[in-house]
């Protein structure tokens, strides 16, 4: 069975027949060189499935559905509220907290960030492509950008792991406690108001996870990799 796996946003069963965009097109049969007769695998949140191409017309790859290879599963929700940074570090935050678990982006703007404006096709794309890689079936949803005080209003109840340097607790307890959002400052972190603000919630869980001051993808990726290595032990 081959490595190759294209998400498929239409829905997928066994005998399924039918074709690949333009861009999944080119990617099986120019880069990868896969042939008529030839199988790789398709996954969307229904699972993943062997498909075997059974025509390449005018550029388009024609497949038919032949086996399930595994069923979804329910997964703990972990979601990432973010401020915008710049291009390329966003792009490796993006990637690498769809790699750890991320089910959620939540994008937001605070009185210091800096980028105001989200490439969103872009960054779905990086999404969808880190899914491909991890051999996730679930690919992550990318929100709507909001506002700080409109992210506090709409999680009041929501179990919050926010990054907080400022806090001397280093310690998380996650039991019993889905979904878990982890919330991450701007460049400049956030306004005294603010992070006041912030400690309101409820369920809010402070935590300090290194005495260096952190750029944000540092921080969102470790306090991931914290909380994904928790969920495993």
């Amino acid at each position: 069975m081959s490595n190759i796996r294209l998400f498929f946003k239409d829905t997928l069963s066994l005998n399924l027949v039918s074709n690949l965009d333009k861009s999944q097109s080119r990617y099986i049969s120019k880069v990868m060189r896969i042939n008529t007769g030839q199988s790789f695998s398709l996954f969307n949140q229904s699972g993943e499935w062997e498909a075997n191409v059974d025509n390449i017309n005018k550029g388009i790859v024609e497949f038919s559905i032949v086996k399930k290879l595994r069923s979804s599963k329910i997964e703990k929700e972990v979601w990432l509220a973010f401020t915008p940074i710049k291009l390329n570090y966003l792009n490796i935050m993006i990637q690498k907290a769809t790699e750890l678990g991320v089910s959620r982006f939540i994008p937001i703007l605070t009185e210091r960030t800096v980028v105001r404006k989200l490439n969103e096709n872009r960054i779905n794309k990086i999404i969808t492509e880190a899914s491909e890689q991890s051999n996730r079936l679930k690919v992550p949803n990318l929100e709507k950008l909001t506002n700080l005080d409109s992210f506090l209003k709409s999680n009041q109840n929501t179990n919050i792991i926010f990054g907080d340097l400022n806090t001397d607790n280093k310690k998380l307890d996650l039991k019993n406690k889905n979904p878990l959002c982890i919330l991450i400052g701007p460049e400049g972190d956030f306004s005294i108001k603010e992070r006041e603000n912030i400690l309101k919630l409820k369920n809010i869980i402070p935590i300090k996870i290194s005495n260096n001051i952190l750029r944000s993808e540092t921080a969102a990726i470790s306090i991931i990799s914290i909380i994904s290595f928790n969920l495993l032990s």
